[in-house]
């Protein structure tokens, strides 16, 4: 039989059970909660949760589910949109689970943190709590000016005074109907119950209570007293050899909340998880570099070997700071995901006893300098252990925001310096946080705050025009029209070895610069003619039989919408033989990046001139299927923030990848357009989206090279393909017949290939291997190569890549087995 808690054996400090929400015995109140002590006159005890990960490290995965099954009870009680709002410090991670889970139409949390950027709505206060003020900071606060039904979520329900309190300040500023107190645990006596009712009554709403289990906390008189007469606790325990540091910085989007502080909104959901996968990967690629990381070592020192099997995972213990829980919660699944041994927690304001005695929840306990500038009060860390027995030592692995980012982390007495003096090996990872004003600058802009519900995408600020030919790339204006802001003015080229350091280090992203434009010498030019020449009727042929898909599938009345700059020439050439056949159809080109999505300004442009269900996304190749999923992705969030729907399936003229349903060939030959840069595709850039040359209301930009006019293929290579339409269409009605009755399922053979490239070179990162001709192309012309691998040494279709391999030194490997004719590997700087 187990034994009591060691504060019930001793002090008669005890948890009851009521009931269960639904009934399950992981949700009971004897494994939900430990009974703690705290020193402070109108509290003497502490409910430690062992779901929350606050104060005891825990699985990132079971804090995760506990937020899920949360949401899930506030789920069952609304049809419609929410607002969410988590309290500082301990429920700011709890809160955002829930939010998360109901798909909200914004979270907020409270704070404690002065942030001199940032406006504060309104306060209320915590009167059993030793930093009382908790402040509302919503930028701007018009997102929470609305009628919509509003989740108060907490770890505990003590009393329900806190709740309540902050419910009547909320009212006061934005009355609304219906408000929601959801908790892990609800500990009301019937006279709190009581008390909690009679001020709903008095406000006049309706107030529903959910949780995952009621329960009793069964306190003695003299608790406080008793408390107060314990031994002092000991803290900051020591070691005799100090443990070792390190820092990380990690990448984060300006754009994006890092949490709730600010308001985090439903149309941010999407690009947090890509911000988010981003992050993590970064994480576990420096972690795995650290000399004395990942891997345990053996006895004399040396790292084992993994053929011997004697090494240990080492696990980590991953520390959130204070009110900023959610994200380092879900870098710690991240880590969990990917193998590593994971346990999460955070720092803390609080003050709580600690002893040593088994059965007590607070085993050891560090105190420490605030690291915030302007904060006097010490924070606090307990625990920070790995809990099971027999582990080799973890990793504790800070992660904190910008503002904790002061030279306090590490001064003595900060909490680097008490963590490594125990003997902790301490990483700290950094991330850069959203600015306040600018958040309210861009949702003020991007938002209607004047039509009842302030979430809903404004569609009524001016569009700004397209772009066409020739004051914009060099495609006559009726080819394709431009939906980009020209940046032709701007000094965007960077030196390519500097820009790829900075975008592998995570501190730039590739979209916010361009490569200097690389034009290949004479020898190559005459390449591009011969292989121009030699594979015009394939790509006509191509072109023809995607064109006849889209219209057998999708009907006559379409627009073609090419993804720039790849799929703009594709675009261009199936408008082309379209109009052979009688339709005519628009044809725009817009702008998608990798991790950002596509250009949603330029998607309102659409919806406002055309039908949304009549727009055909079209590219020109995949590769291993990154813009693919990206497009599904992004309209998926574009529809979700109020936007219309469109339809992602996207077509491309060719799909070695099997990543897509419809497509010219499966084929991984050369696409002429492929084999230069902007003088193939009307004399414009890559895309470009950058914070400061970009505004809210901006189409993504680019720039058109008027200067290259003189290399200018552009018009030849759509000129000679069209040319041989009336060859090949004798050809096509078979050849769309076939593609028809294959199973045109994608297998996304080619990731699969990726993965298996990446793991046979100990390549960190996906994104550095790029498959097929077409990508290998963009690596030569626009990237610092590595190598190139070639699936047949003397194959016709990469020679115009053989060539390019030999201007830039770059190595060339046979690999027979290659899933693709050919792949570039990009050359990792920070190896």
């Amino acid at each position: 039989m187990t034994s009591a808690p060691w504060a019930t054996r001793e002090l008669g400090l005890g948890l009851r059970h009521g009931e269960s929400y639904p009934p399950a015995d992981q949700w009971h109140i004897s494994t939900l909660l430990e009974p703690g002590l705290r020193r402070n006159p109108r509290r003497g005890h502490l409910l430690v949760s062992t779901v929350l990960g606050k104060h005891l490290p825990t699985d990132p995965h079971l804090v995760i589910e506990a937020g899920n099954r949360l949401g899930d009870r506030v789920r069952d009680l609304f049809d419609g949109p929410v607002i969410v709002l988590g309290f500082a410090e301990t429920a700011t991670g709890l809160g955002h689970c829930v939010a998360a889970r109901i798909q909200a139409e914004c979270y907020l949390h409270s704070t404690r943190r002065v942030v001199p950027r940032a406006e504060t709505l309104t306060r209320f206060e915590e009167g059993h709590s030793h930093a009382t003020s908790h402040m509302l900071q919503p930028m701007p606060a018009e997102i929470f000016r609305n009628e919509l039904p509003m989740v108060l979520v907490d770890d505990e329900i003590s009393t329900g005074a806190t709740a309540l309190d902050a419910i009547r300040a909320l009212h006061a500023f934005t009355p609304r109907p219906h408000y929601v107190l959801a908790s892990l645990v609800d500990m009301r006596t019937e006279a709190d119950r009581a008390a909690f009712d009679a001020g709903a009554r008095e406000l006049g709403v309706r107030i529903d209570t959910v949780c995952l289990a009621s329960g009793e906390t069964l306190l003695p008189n003299d608790l406080v007293e008793s408390v107060a007469a314990l031994p002092e606790p000991k803290l900051n325990p020591s070691a005799a050899v100090r443990g070792r540091t390190a820092r990380i910085e990690l990448p984060w989007p300006e754009a994006i909340p890092e949490g709730g502080r600010h308001g985090i909104l439903h149309t941010d959901f999407a690009g947090f998880e890509t911000a988010l996968s981003n992050a993590a990967e970064l994480l576990r690629r420096e972690l795995d570099t650290l000399p004395w990381g990942l891997v345990a070592r053996t006895g004399n020192g040396a790292v084992s070997s993994a053929s011997e099997r004697e090494f240990e995972q080492r696990p980590v213990v991953v520390l959130g700071h204070e009110e900023f829980m959610y994200l380092p919660l879900r870098l710690a699944g991240a880590l969990a995901d990917g193998g590593v041994p994971t346990r999460y927690q955070t720092t803390t304001r609080s003050p709580a006893y600690v002893l040593d005695e088994p059965g007590y929840p607070l085993r050891r306990g560090f105190r420490f300098t605030a690291p915030e500038s302007g904060e006097e009060s010490p924070r606090y860390l307990y625990n920070a252990h790995w809990p099971e027995p027999g582990a080799p030592a973890p990793i504790i692995l800070v992660i904190a925001d910008e503002p904790a980012d002061t030279d306090r982390m590490t001064v003595d007495g900060g909490l680097l310096d008490v963590l490594t003096a125990a003997g902790a090996d301490v990483v700290l990872a950094v991330l850069r946080g959203a600015d306040p004003r600018r958040l309210a600058a861009v949702r003020a802009a991007a938002h209607d705050y004047s039509s009842g519900s302030n979430l809903s995408t404004s569609r009524t600020l001016p569009l700004p025009p397209a772009l066409r030919g020739p004051e914009f790339g060099s495609y006559a204006p009726d080819e394709v029209a431009w939906l980009l802001k020209d940046l032709s003015a701007a000094d965007l080229e960077a030196d390519v070895v500097d820009r790829e350091r900075r975008i592998q280090a995570g501190t730039a992203h590739y979209a916010e610069s361009l490569p200097v434009e690389y034009q290949p010498d004479a020898a190559y030019r005459e390449l591009f003619d011969k292989v121009l020449a030699e594979s015009a009727q394939r790509l006509a042929l191509a072109v023809a039989t995607v064109a006849e898909l889209v219209v057998a599938e999708r009907g006559r009345d379409i627009v073609l919408v090419s993804l720039a700059r790849a799929g703009t020439p594709i675009g261009l050439l199936m408008r082309r033989w379209l109009r052979t056949r009688g339709i005519d159809v628009p044809h725009y080109a817009v702008s998608i990046v990798r991790d950002r999505g596509i250009d949603a300004v330029a998607l309102d442009y659409l919806a406002q001139q055309h039908d949304p269900a009549s727009i055909v996304f079209v590219d020109g190749w995949t590769g291993k299927g990154a813009i693919t999923r990206e497009l599904s992705e992004a309209l998926d969030a574009y529809h979700r923030a109020g936007g219309a729907r469109f339809n992602d399936e996207l077509v491309v003229l060719a799909d070695p990848g099997s990543c897509v349903r419809t497509y010219g060939t499966r084929d991984d030959f050369l696409i002429a357009s492929a084999c230069l840069n902007s003088t193939v595709s009307g004399l414009v850039s890559r895309t470009v989206l950058n914070d400061a040359l970009i505004g809210q209301r901006d189409f993504h930009g680019a720039k058109f090279y008027r200067e290259l006019a003189g290399a200018d293929v552009s018009g030849r290579l759509v000129d000679e393909v069209s040319s041989c339409f009336d060859t090949v269409r004798p050809w096509v009605a078979d050849r769309v017949a076939e593609i028809q009755q294959s199973d045109r399922t994608p297998t996304w053979v080619g990731w699969a290939s990726v993965e298996k490239v990446r793991e046979a070179y100990g390549i960190s990162s996906v994104n550095f291997v790029k498959p097929g001709v077409g990508e290998t192309t963009r690596v030569l012309l626009r990237r610092l190569p590595w190598r190139v691998l070639v699936r047949d040494a003397d194959a016709p279709e990469h020679e115009h890549i053989r060539m390019l391999a030999a201007a830039r030194d770059v190595p060339v490997e046979v690999v027979p087995d290659l899933a693709y004719a050919c792949m570039g590997l990009i050359k990792d700087v920070n190896q």
